[in-house]
């Protein structure tokens, strides 16, 4: 490499290239690490130097240099690259490798109308002086490479436009945790920052993008699902889709439920005209999703809720297949199909399923979510009308047609709508759940819209978080991290604006949260148990039941303090049910572990004093907050021990946590046998999980006859989810190299997932 290369500096002057500067931050950054090889990152990046070049494109070039060097044998190099990564971002970012003092950071930022006005008028000097103090910016070189490529790309405040950099990962983390505690009393409120910033910053609570992306910034919209039902009528279709417009702008994963709608040939104004049926409507609500990019941070994504019964179904279950021409598919949004127990009848018994226009069996579609029986009752009386319009088909037919389609999309999803209300902190006489969002995780009371300022309609809106089980070191620690996440979570939703007053009413009195998990394939590998054999069982059930447990006396403390929130009288808790007492008994099959924790003193201080929440539990996918952990995501078993992902920053080498120490631990997605004791651990988590689990199945056809899933075997598989009160399912996923990764769509487009 000749010495006498020129380098052009940031602020434009030239000098001669100084490798033993080049050489000490390498040197520097790979302080600690194992396996890596200072010359090796030297080598690759000197092959890329010219004459003149930049010297923040000699800093990228190294990094690049690391990241590509990132392996199975050497996971290191991950932290090398992130290291490297961190010294660009912030000479980019304040000019120098020293971050600024906090309060000179905020009063900029402030000025620049970069940061909420609110911390500088909320915290005096000193607090921030304290809390300055407190920072502890080497914890920025614990991140991977992914986790700084994701900062970079989605969370850092940042001008989109000109790629300017304005914070640093610790400035990130240190005020958001000053925002979300902005409201308590002085006495106490730096004491929860910090504690919050601690569990953050080192990872043992996972925060997702709306959260991490807006939360200090003057746009105040973090939740991550929002949940819209339509009714059937044009004024309710047209502020669905308002809504849909207002939310998708700032952020949101949307779930529709478009059940009511009625079939095409309905007679409208008396046969003056006929209906045009679903489709149109669901194109319409596709042009709302795509019409905003949610600001560069992601593109606006949904999926839509109908029943499996609607006299369209054939229809509706093909909207997203490559056949067919665009007039009759809607493929920009994804679909869940709505199931109950008598439809699993049908297909079992080998019978007929009847199919109906919802607006033509009155109470049909609001018995589907209530009342079991009464559902029942009234579709066997509509089957024997003969004055209904209907039609009737082969179960297995139509149960055959939703299994193929969802095989071959990997996107239509499912959801039993019976388990979400029998196994509900809600109850389904007043405030039945008739939909999921757009992962599959959310079970929320929804009630449409007549126009959009309508004060009576109900959007339901969900707050996420997760805790990272591998960063724990004994269940005792979740009483403390559930404490704080569901203090800083309910906090949140008065910090935030609504804008659309069906969602501030709803959140208002419903207070609904989801916290879940990550890392939980890495929390198996550590304790030496597996997906497929049964020997999680055990530890699955103590795990989730001291989480539920934890969060629900942390909700209830609060409500010790500011009351219940204004309808509880509207949960099952506040009728003395408990998770425990309503899952399905299929789960004791497997799995025999006793409760460890006091329940029956919990039942009877929330009987006294309620909850703050209605809802505390959401088990979510975390594709994006996983990398940010350096995390296997969600509850997923990984697809490799490194895994590229691909964003529009490029693509993304990570290494699943202790690769080296434990690879012969970790259980591979496609060496899993079958669903079978996947489906099990979701059965145990659903037992205490108080809405719902974004749950995968999974083929590989080489392990098949000809290479091809059977039929029966993707039945099977719904019938057995169903069997264990598994109230929705999210992917298919087929090993075929095309579809093995869902990266680039679905929840990574929209923003339930953390």
């Amino acid at each position: 490499m000749q010495q006498d290369l020129m380098v052009t500096k940031r602020d434009g002057r030239r000098e001669p290239i100084d490798l033993e500067k080049i050489h000490r931050v390498i040197i520097w950054a790979s302080e600690g690490l194992e396996n890596v090889s200072v010359s090796q990152v030297e080598l690759r990046a000197h092959l890329q130097f010219y004459e003149g070049i930049k010297t923040s494109d000699i800093h990228e070039t190294l990094i690049k240099s690391a990241a590509d060097l990132i392996s199975e044998d050497a996971p290191d190099y991950q932290y090398l690259a992130a290291r490297l990564a961190i010294f660009h971002l912030r000479k980019r970012a304040f000019g120098s490798f020293e971050p600024p003092h906090l309060f000179d950071h905020v009063a900029k930022m402030v000025e620049e109308k970069r940061y909420d006005r609110h911390l500088l008028t909320d915290y005096s000097r000193e607090e921030l002086d304290e809390l300055n103090a407190y920072l502890a910016h080497e914890r920025d070189m614990n991140f991977s490479y992914a986790a700084v490529k994701q900062l970079e790309g989605k969370y850092l405040v940042q001008n989109r436009v000109s790629g300017e950099v304005y914070e640093s990962p610790q400035l990130l983390y240190m005020l958001v945790s000053a925002c979300l505690f902005s409201g308590y009393p002085k006495e106490t409120r730096l004491d929860y920052v910090k504690r919050f910033y601690d569990a953050t910053s080192q990872f043992k609570l996972s925060l997702p993008t709306p959260i991490m992306a807006g939360v200090r910034t003057p746009t105040r919209q973090f939740s991550s699902c929002v949940l819209i039902e339509t009714d059937d009528s044009l004024d309710s279709i047209n502020a669905t889709a308002a809504a849909i417009v207002k939310y998708v702008s700032q952020r949101a994963g949307i779930g529709i439920n478009a059940g009511r709608i009625r079939a095409l040939g309905s007679p409208i104004r008396n046969g003056e005209a006929f209906h045009t049926g679903c489709i149109p409507f669901y194109k319409h609500f596709q042009t709302a999703v795509k019409s905003c990019s949610q600001g560069g941070v992601r593109g606006g994504a949904a999926t839509l809720f109908y029943p499996i019964w609607h006299l369209e179904v054939e229809s509706l279950l093909v909207l997203k297949n490559n056949r067919g021409v665009e007039e009759n598919r809607v493929r920009h949004i994804d679909y869940g199909v709505q199931i109950n127990k008598l439809m699993y009848q049908r297909m079992i018994k080998g019978e007929s399923i009847t199919l109906f226009s919802p607006h033509e069996v009155p109470g049909l579609y609001e018995a589907f979510f209530a009342d079991q029986d009464e559902f029942e009752r009234l579709y066997v009386q509509y089957e024997q009308d003969p004055n209904i319009r209907k039609k009737t088909m082969k179960a297995v037919e139509l149960f055959g047609l939703l299994a193929s389609e969802r095989a071959s999309t990997g996107r239509i999803y499912v959801q039993n709508v019976d388990h979400c209300n029998t196994h509900s902190p809600f109850d389904p006489k007043v405030a039945p759940v008739k939909q999921s969002n757009l992962c599959l995780e959310i079970a929320l009371p929804t009630k449409p819209l007549k126009d959009v300022n309508d004060p009576d309609g109900e959007i339901a809106l969900c707050t996420l978080s997760a805790f990272n089980l591998g960063a724990l070191e004994n269940l005792d620690e979740l009483e403390n991290l559930a404490d704080l996440i569901v203090r800083a979570l309910d906090s949140l939703l008065d910090y935030q604006d609504y804008p659309v007053p069906a969602a501030y009413n709803a959140t208002m009195n419903r207070r609904t949260l989801g916290v879940g998990v990550t890392n939980f394939a890495y929390y198996l590998a550590k304790h030496g148990v597996r997906y497929s054999d049964g020997s999680a069982n055990g530890l699955v059930h103590r795990t989730f039941e001291a989480i539920q447990y934890y969060l629900l006396k942390a909700s209830n403390a609060l409500a010790k303090e500011m009351g219940p929130c204004p309808k509880f009288n509207e949960t099952t808790y506040a009728q003395g049910l408990l998770p425990i007492d309503t899952y399905k008994r299929d789960v004791d099959d497997f799995c025999e572990e006793p409760l460890h924790y006091f329940w029956e003193t919990l039942r009877e201080d929330i009987r006294e004093f309620g909850l703050r929440n209605s809802t505390l539990t959401a088990l979510m996918p975390c594709e994006t907050s996983s990398q940010i952990t350096n995390s296997t995501n969600g509850i997923e078993p990984p697809r490799g021990f490194v895994s590229v992902k691909s964003s529009k920053d490029g693509v993304m080498k990570q290494v699943v946590p202790e690769y080296l120490r434990l690879r012969d631990d970790y259980e591979l997605l496609w060496s899993i046998p079958n669903n079978d004791g996947y489906l099990q651990l979701v059965g145990i988590m659903q037992k205490f999980v108080d809405q719902s689990i974004s749950a995968n199945t999974n083929y590989d056809p080489t392990k098949f006859p000809g290479e091809k899933v059977p039929m029966k075997q993707l039945l099977k598989d719904l019938l057995t989810a169903y069997k264990y009160g598994v109230k929705t399912l999210y992917y298919h996923n087929t090993r075929d190299g095309a579809k093995d990764s869902h990266d680039d769509m679905g929840c990574e487009g929209g923003a339930c997932k953390l």
